[in-house]
């Protein structure tokens, strides 16, 4: 079946001064999406409290957490999510690990690893802290239980150039597959390293800061020396080639202007067909 879009506007879980952008990124690329495929995750205005939490704002990423979750659970088969911030990724995953049969793996492209916790991590963004509570580890009614939690030997971390030392200490004491931006070049390398988790099903995470910046001008933490938009495309359209896709997203959009988003939308509507170019039979 094709996918539903899920838009999840999220903006709480980012500390990047261009946080609230995410909202209009998110908008911009609804606006493309078809109307009869996408649903809304209401986010409140309201940035919310982290109630002794280490997370900046837990009070209300927690809201839109459940929120989300009960959006997805009108989906009929997969989940395309669109952000908003990383954070929108954890009821995305934790839907398409109870939904499907058979050990899931998630392929994380991210100029960051996001595997902090609320007591590591630098600034109390939950962004930062998504995938460690995927693998289930945070901070109450922001990790997925036990039969949602994805562990680390199933997790492929893909780009990521900014490393913390507890980001650094997680993945070499549970050994996380990293690959790096060269690495995303060549699909083999890629599909491989999920063939490795022994999974059966994939969900891939795409923030768009796995891109250099030279690709797209909405990031709210660009960095240099990322991959560039065309063989991303061809990695994901090989990865949903040789697996089934238990869901995706794409987060970190945060234009500095409608006129700026609407130079960059072309490059992120490439990314979506990608991910979604198995429903229409492409290699």
């Amino acid at each position: 079946m094709p996918a539903t879009f899920v838009v999840v506007p999220l903006w709480q879980g980012s500390v990047s001064a261009r946080a609230m952008s995410h909202v209009d990124g998110a908008e911009a690329i609804r606006g493309d999406l078809p109307s009869a495929a996408t649903l809304t995750v209401e986010v409140p205005v309201e940035a919310g409290e982290a109630l002794g939490t280490g997370i900046q704002r837990y009070s209300t990423i927690r809201r839109v957490r459940e929120a989300a979750a009960a959006v997805l659970e009108q989906v009929p088969d997969w989940a395309l999510t669109i952000g908003g911030d990383c954070g929108a990724s954890l009821a995305a995953v934790g839907h398409a690990s109870a939904r499907g049969e058979g050990e899931l793996a998630v392929l994380w492209l991210d100029a960051h690893p996001d595997l902090n916790t609320p007591d590591t991590s630098p600034s109390g963004g939950f962004g930062g802290m998504t995938l460690r509570a995927i693998a289930g580890e945070g901070a109450e009614g922001l990790t997925l239980d036990e039969s949602q939690r994805v562990p680390p030997e199933r997790i492929v971390l893909g780009g990521a150039r900014a490393f913390d030392d507890e980001e650094r200490r997680y993945i070499d004491e549970h050994g996380v597959q990293t690959l790096t931006v060269e690495d995303l070049s060549d699909p083999t390398v890629v599909v491989g390293a999920l063939e490795a988790t022994g999974a059966s099903r994939v969900f891939v995470h795409v923030d768009l800061d796995v891109l250099d910046p030279s690709a797209l001008a909405g990031l709210s933490y660009p960095l240099p020396f990322g991959v560039d938009a065309a063989t991303l495309a061809a990695t994901l359209r090989a990865v949903v080639a040789r697996f089934p896709i238990a869901g995706a997203a794409i987060a970190g959009f945060a234009p500095g202007s409608p006129l700026a988003a609407e130079d960059d939308l072309p490059t992120i509507l490439r990314l979506v067909a990608a991910l979604t170019s198995a429903e229409r039979g492409e290699a």
